[in-house]
């Protein structure tokens, strides 16, 4: 069996709320925009904390048992 590593497309820090996207086409993190519009910056003086130990899995297996 192989696994397949995924990566998150889109982060929130837990502190301030700054909400990022992952841009393919630039190979980097980019703002989400908010309901509004307009992006969600968050704090500037943050030193932000991402969920890394929620519910995503990195791991992802190709071929899962079957019963």
């Amino acid at each position: 069996m192989a696994a397949t590593l995924r990566t998150p497309t889109e982060r929130t820090c837990e502190r301030c709320g700054r909400a990022e996207v992952w841009d393919d086409d630039a190979g980097t993190w980019r703002l989400a925009e908010g309901d509004d519009g307009d992006p969600v910056v968050g704090s500037p003086y943050c030193i932000h904390e991402w969920d890394i130990n929620g519910t995503f899995a990195p791991f992802e297996d190709d071929h899962p048992a079957t019963a």
